[in-house]
């Protein structure tokens, strides 16, 4: 169903250098992701992400990311970043999502057999999450993984805002938007040329795409 006037939102994910995230910041992306995850290819450190931080523009969200990091490491991030939102890809509960005071995505594993149940079940066990991210990466894993899930498994009367992520590149993610109408789309390995290294011309295709899919409603 057509939604009159509707944005999608979009996240590029897997920051290290800070030309890349001005360059995404000019090309209008509502947020850039740092991460934080221990075994990621893009995991940076407190300092590094600071400093990147500095080339944030104004109105442009930092998103942190982390996978079962560390009580302690989420509060140095916090303390010295000074993200905007937090975004958790492991095991970590409610209790621990909410404890440090941003608002928070959880990330839900959707490569493998996650339960229909634990899927519709997702507002009783983040109360407090403000929104939801369906990936692509296994339980226990980590997202970045550049493949894509069958779409069809988002379940139905999610009452919070959602993003989409997990293989989206130029060329697919028209058609994500256009098959699920999520509120946000996230995107790493789809605008990279390496782990870590964006390409700005993927990075610019993407927005495109994207902008292009909208115009349909």
């Amino acid at each position: 169903m057509a939604r009159p006037l509707f944005r999608t939102r979009i996240k590029f994910c897997g920051f290290t250098r800070a030309g890349d995230v001005r360059l995404a910041c000019e090309l209008g992306v509502d947020a850039v992701g740092f991460v934080f995850a221990p075994e990621s290819k893009r995991r940076v450190v407190a300092e590094e992400a600071r400093a990147i931080r500095q080339a944030l523009a104004p109105l442009v969200d930092s998103v942190a990311l982390f996978k079962d990091n560390p009580a302690d490491e989420v509060r140095n991030v916090v303390r010295q970043v000074r993200p905007s939102l937090l975004q958790f890809h492991g095991d970590e509960n409610e209790v621990f999502c909410r404890s440090f005071g941003v608002p928070y995505l959880k990330a839900i594993a959707m490569g493998d057999e996650t339960s229909d149940h634990a899927l519709a079940t997702l507002h009783v066990r983040y109360p407090s999450a403000a929104g939801f991210l369906f990936d692509s990466h296994v339980g226990g894993g980590s997202g970045g993984s550049g493949k894509t899930f069958d779409w069809t498994r988002i379940p139905a009367g999610i009452q919070k805002p959602y993003l989409l992520a997990g293989g989206l590149t130029p060329d697919n993610v028209s058609d994500a938007i256009r098959a699920v109408r999520p509120w946000g789309v996230d995107v790493a390995s789809g605008i990279e040329s390496a782990p870590g290294f964006k390409d700005g011309d993927k990075m610019r295709r993407f927005v495109e795409a994207v902008r292009a899919a909208d115009s349909d409603n």
